[in-house]
């Protein structure tokens, strides 16, 4: 039957496999759900007509046995009453009803194994639906990490000569040394502040000197004046 070979397909069928493969893993998972969803609803519908005919070969089948057993009944019945004519066509009418018993049984049999085995498959469809309808967000975004991840290290590896780790080495040794001549670059503007400033200083220090010399200077020469001027009055008293 077509359904039994689709629902076994389905059934069969790994979705993270399926994810993994197809270009679009959301219109796949997407188009999945649809055709499960359609086969169980078209395996509902199966079943319910293989019951109905399990149902229908079940009544043939207990029909063609309650005939065997009426003309077994009329057998007995026409030899109690010496009809041996109508014994004969009773046991052949019953012969015949317990061959037609045995190929309803037959065709019971097949019916019931058929339906037992739709029956398990719908069931199984029906969890794996249900499982992908809940693995769906989580599947979709796998696949996108994956994909993503995927790209990264291709991208990588189609760059000539990278390394990774010796990359890294290089722009941490490229950060440091650029980091050196910052630190450099502002010692030494400090360090030319702290000269400028302290030229300042000793600048200062000489002008504060000088004035101080030429305060003293000044001094001796006003008291050189002053006692040279003493000098000559006394001189002339003396006169």
């Amino acid at each position: 039957m077509g359904i039994l070979d689709r629902m076994s397909r389905l059934i069969r069928a790994n979705v993270n496999d399926m994810i993994d493969r197809a270009e679009d893993p959301e219109k796949m998972l997407n188009e999945l759900l649809r055709e499960m969803d359609s086969s169980i609803r078209e395996a509902r519908v199966q079943v319910a007509n293989m019951i109905a005919q399990e149902k229908e070969i079940e009544s043939d089948l207990q029909a063609a046995q309650h005939d065997s057993l009426e003309w077994g009944r009329r057998a007995e019945l026409a030899v109690d009453n010496g009809k041996d004519d109508l014994a004969r066509e009773a046991l052949r009418r019953k012969r015949d009803a317990e061959q037609i018993s045995e190929v309803y049984g037959h065709q019971l049999v097949s019916q019931q194994e058929v339906v037992t085995t739709l029956k398990q498959q719908l069931t199984m469809l029906e969890a794996k639906f249900r499982e992908a309808e809940s693995k769906r967000s989580m599947l979709i975004a796998r696949h996108r990490a994956t994909r993503a991840q995927r790209t990264i290290t291709e991208t990588l590896s189609t760059l000539p000569g990278l390394d990774s780790q010796s990359e890294l080495a290089r722009m941490e040794r490229r950060i440091r040394t650029e980091e050196a001549k910052t630190k450099a670059l502002s010692e030494m503007q400090g360090d030319d502040l702290e000269y400028q400033f302290a030229e300042l200083d000793r600048d200062e220090d000489i002008e504060s000197e000088l004035a101080a010399l030429k305060d003293r200077n000044s001094l001796e020469d006003t008291r050189s004046l002053a006692s040279g001027a003493a000098e000559g009055t006394e001189s002339g008293r003396d006169s």
